[in-house]
């Protein structure tokens, strides 16, 4: 009692006395309570110094302590000396070297240089490019390794079963590996290794990189079970099951601002892990020296209904959460993974897979240290087993990661890097603060060219106002009317494989020939592309019922354009799912013996169906609402047709074939109208987070853009779009053609 007394005295606010920071600002947590966390913020190429941060502690002092004769300030931002070059010279050669600092690299003779032949200081405290190297041709079975900037090196022999060892000068810690071994293949297993300075961090782009390759080849389920994407072996089987555990720490230390953040990114990268064939079992906790479950994997085993978005969006922190208890969180994940085991059996737990991702500041100050309930994850994970005394482990890395984001401006990176795990690539990240944690899982899962993975978009516009990531399929036609190229013939489409894009038919005149055909797709390698070939659904005749009374007739309007080079895939430009395909039967998570018949009717199942599609004005693209009337509601939109100019006949259906969907009027909603270039684009519909073109714009009744530049339908005007389901056929004589070495085709589905 009286020790409760003595302290319960002693407990105070602390002071802003002698926190200001030259060249900089501050922040504070909690105002100047305790617990309170005082964080520097400097511009970009500087870092506070002496101090990172500032704990407000119970008796009213800051921890550490501000000192007068070392005031805080910005300092400019160093990167490790570059100056462990062998056989070759680094010039300038300097003590330290800062940011925008630039540095280059020439071998001695005799030598070959490998890496960057010049590299810059970047605001994050590294260098650009790969690390130099100069090396001799030896017949060593290995490459010579190199020595990042700022490392010491032992082991100069590179044969096979040979190891080099890192360690760092200075103030320096090591991230990657600190051995590696020269195997029968050439190659180095581990990470490169790298020296960081407490002020460097890794940029959303990097990390974006390394972890999106590990996570990515967890989630893309191909067979056989040995098949290759991307050097890397696929890990999964079909009938494998993913188990993703996540934690945030949300410890006194941390802001209400890094919570938002951090549930943002946890939504974010729920949201992109749906957008793969596997459908994981989830477990979802906040932590401090309590766990908060927020979602939990015993649900997913009992098929209870689980919606992850809003259980985050429910949960609030507390003036509970206080103190960290990091082992306390490995020990919830260790009982879930054996109560999985028990359930399942030890049979079916050997076909689990295991991902652990958490988020800390990086102080762990109770509970004691993780590492040894780390291991025991891995002992049930590896399933080791002891015979006669002799602990057994058997190879089964691959089927457990644990990923450590150190986020923060003083996390200790060594305690957090000592916990992950996983048989290859980077499983330790540190980032500056959680600002950029959103976009940093919004740019994983997004690259390599996968075409099974078509439809992925961003559901936002990005910071500069870009939306290309939001309709990365998207391009524009243009095709040269006269030989001054005077006037143009503008129509949109979409790109359905790295080399074709889908547009309508009669976007193309007779005479028309693939030199006077432009797409422009910005990929990164020039936006306009050449156009190789096009080609028109060989049952699209424009005149066909002129004498029935139809003067312009556009069933089966649709056209394919193969460009001349395929476009780079990227977050940018990647190829929207089109009906029918083995592609499309992924993003929408239907079963293997599922055919395109399910597919319709997955996307076309109700009476008015919401769709979208794109229109352009100027530099401008944005998208427009639509309702497709379908079953009983079609015949009412489709009769707006015999209102058309050159329409003569009294049957609507001579005008309109069952080959289209009707939109338009303002009887259920005031719907968006098409208007003139915006032929050919993707009627499309948003599912589970993927994009399904499900038909093209045709036709329409009346030009409202032109008549009152109004982007909305009255009563009686009606769009027409050509129903992709039904023309499969033609789309797989092209795109599905396996009898051509030119493309990759896609797999179609038997109807």
């Amino acid at each position: 009692v009286k020790g409760f007394v003595a302290w319960s005295c002693l407990e105070g606010n602390c002071t802003e006395a002698n926190m200001e920071i030259e060249g900089g600002d501050y922040k504070l947590t909690k105002q100047l309570q305790s617990g309170s966390m005082l964080i520097y913020n400097c511009p970009e190429g500087y870092y506070p110094y002496p101090a990172l941060t500032r704990l407000c502690q119970r008796n009213g002092s800051w921890k550490p302590l501000p000192r007068r004769y070392l005031p805080q300030k910005c300092r400019l931002v160093e990167c490790p000396d570059p100056n462990v070059l062998e056989y070759g010279n680094v010039s300038p050669p300097q003590e330290k070297y800062f940011v925008d600092n630039e540095t280059t690299y020439e071998c001695y003779a005799g030598y070959t240089h490998r890496g960057s032949s010049r590299r810059v200081c970047l605001p994050n405290g590294k260098w650009s490019g790969t690390t130099p190297i100069c090396s001799r041709d030896t017949g060593d079975d290995c490459a010579d390794p190199g020595i990042p900037p700022g490392a010491i090196r032992t082991g100069n022999i590179f044969g096979v079963g040979d190891t080099v060892k890192y360690s760092c000068n200075r103030k320096l810690f090591l991230m990657g590996s600190s051995e590696r071994m020269c195997l029968e293949n050439g190659q180095w297993t581990g990470i490169e290794p790298a020296c960081y300075f407490k002020h460097t961090y890794d940029t959303p782009l990097e990390v974006s990189q390394a972890f999106g390759s590990g996570i990515k080849d967890t989630l893309t389920t191909l067979e056989p079970v040995d098949d290759i994407q991307e050097g890397r072996t696929i890990r999964i089987q079909k009938n494998g099951t993913l188990n993703i555990y996540i934690a945030v720490d949300i410890s006194e230390s941390i802001s209400e601002e890094y919570i938002n953040n951090s549930k943002e990114a946890v939504e974010m990268l729920v949201t992109k892990i749906s957008t793969f064939t596997v459908t994981p079992n989830y477990e979802i906790l906040f932590f401090s020296a309590e766990i908060s479950e927020v979602v939990k994997i015993t649900d997913f085993l009992e098929n209870r209904p689980v919606n992850i978005k809003q259980e985050l969006k429910k949960f609030k922190a507390s003036e509970k959460h206080t103190g960290t208890d990091l082992n306390r969180v490995f020990k919830t994940f260790l009982e879930r993974m054996a109560f999985i085991k028990q359930r399942v059996g030890e049979e079916s737990f050997k076909e689990h897979r295991h991902v652990i991702i958490v988020f800390t500041d990086g102080a762990f100050n109770m509970g004691g240290s993780p590492a040894p309930t780390v291991a025991k994850i891995k002992n049930l994970v590896y399933m080791n087993h002891t015979v006669e005394g002799e602990t057994k482990t058997q190879p089964r890395d691959e089927y457990l990661d644990i990923y450590m984001f150190g986020i923060g401006e003083d996390i200790y990176e060594p305690d957090l890097k000592a916990l992950t795990a996983g048989s290859d690539g980077q499983h330790f990240f540190k980032l500056k603060d959680t600002n950029t944690l959103k976009q940093t899982f919004d740019e994983i899962i997004s690259e390599g060219e996968l075409v099974g993975l078509c439809g992925l978009h961003r559901d936002y516009v990005t910071d500069d106002g870009n939306s290309r990531k939001m309709y990365p399929w998207m391009a524009f036609i243009k095709i040269q009317v006269n030989v001054s190229n005077e006037n143009l013939r503008n129509c949109l489409g979409s790109l359905v494989t790295p080399q074709f894009v889908l547009t309508a038919a009669h976007c193309f005149s007779f005479g028309d020939l693939p030199e006077h055909v432009t797409v422009d797709i910005d990929d990164g390698n020039g936006k306009i592309k050449k156009v190789q070939n096009f080609t028109l659904h060989p049952n699209y005749n424009i005149n066909a019922k002129v004498k029935e009374g139809v003067k312009e007739f556009y069933d089966y309007d649709v056209a394919l354009i193969q460009l001349s080079e395929e476009v780079k895939i990227s977050t940018s430009v990647r190829p929207i799912c089109i009906p029918c395909t083995q592609e499309t039967k992924g993003a929408l998570k239907l079963l293997d013996d599922s055919n395109c018949k399910q597919q319709e009717e997955l996307l076309l199942n109700n009476q008015v169906e919401r769709l979208s599609f794109l229109s352009k004005k100027g530099s401008w693209v944005f998208e427009k609402d639509v309702r497709a009337k379908l079953g009983d509601n079609r015949d009412a939109c489709i009769n707006h047709a015999l209102q058309a100019p050159g329409v003569s006949t009294h049957d609507p259906k001579k005008v309109v074939t069952d080959n289209f969907l009707c939109t338009g009027g303002r009887t259920y909603y005031r719907e968006h109208i098409a208007c003139n270039g915006d032929s050919g684009s993707a009627v499309f519909k948003n599912f589970k987070n993927r994009t399904i073109q499900v038909a093209l714009v045709s036709w329409g009744t009346k030009d409202m853009c032109k008549l009152s530049n109004n982007q909305f339908s009255d009563d009686s005007s009606r769009d027409f779009h050509i129903n992709l389901f039904r023309v499969v056929p033609f789309l797989k004589t092209i795109l599905g053609n396996n009898d051509q070495n030119e493309y990759t085709p896609l797999n179609f589905l038997s109807s």
